[in-house]
């Protein structure tokens, strides 16, 4: 049986995402601060199932902890590819870059890019030690590729996300690993990080009535739907090492 594990899987786009994975019949283990309780129940495909681990990502110390050990027990077992995604991001702090505190910026950037660095780094290691077939998503963002006012934190770590998802496609497509990472924009979808964006104030996010009118006009995609466009990426066709995949392009 295949494995996927998804970080941030306790709500929004990562719960989702663990839902579409075990539909598809994979064996599940979701990283997060709490546990899902549709996740504890819920029926996948066949003998799908869940299994929560505690991974706070802001804690990156601990966290390279938690990834060693998973990816010792999975890979060790593993007879069939195993699936990273790392999807846990954080869009605060929403504001001018006059305006961070040093707090504000370790904590974004260790859970945007730091953790997700250390756990692809983690499973590629076990995946070359037992020969078993990896794959890795890092859930990016179109504010990577464009500057947003209020934005300059998140548009930085998920451009650094992109570009360390390329450079690592080119290492393993070098080195002939088989192994494939690549990046996944979800687009703007009905999520508590939506909310928060709405929330802000409008002389630290110059858009923020724009993101309060997707609501209005119904224009966020429902995280199913966004994970399913994902899910069907990873099993029904041939992947393509380091590329940007896009919800958009499935719409």
């Amino acid at each position: 049986m295949k494995t996927a594990v998804v970080t941030g899987a306790s709500r929004g786009l990562g719960e989702a995402i663990a839902k579409q994975l075990m539909d598809k019949g994979m064996q599940v283990i979701g990283v997060a601060r709490r546990n899902s309780d549709e996740l504890s129940s819920y029926e996948g495909k066949e003998n799908a199932g869940y299994a929560y681990q505690y991974g706070d990502l802001q804690d990156t110390s601990a966290c390279a902890r938690v990834f060693e050990e998973m990816a010792a027990s999975i890979f060790s077992k593993a007879s069939d590819t195993v699936y990273l995604i790392n999807n846990a991001g954080v869009v605060g702090p929403i504001a001018t870059a006059d305006s961070y505190s040093l707090e504000e910026l370790e904590a974004h950037m260790a859970i945007n890019l730091t953790s997700p660095i250390l756990a692809c780094s983690i499973f590629l290691k076990y995946a070359k030690k037992y020969e078993v077939p990896l794959v890795i998503v890092n859930v990016t963002s179109g504010a990577a590729e464009r500057s947003v006012h209020g934005w300059s934190a998140y548009s930085t770590s998920k451009a650094g996300i992109n570009r360390y998802t390329e450079t690592v496609a080119l290492e393993e497509t070098e080195a002939g690993s088989g192994n494939i990472v690549i990046a996944y924009n979800p687009g703007i979808m009905d999520t508590d990080m939506q909310a928060d964006i709405r929330s802000s104030a409008p002389e630290q996010f110059q858009d923020v009535q724009k993101f309060r009118d997707y609501v209005t006009n119904q224009s966020l995609r429902n995280p199913m739907f966004v994970a399913g466009v994902l899910a069907d990426i990873l099993t029904g066709e041939k992947i393509e090492n380091g590329k940007r995949y896009a919800v958009k392009d499935y719409v």
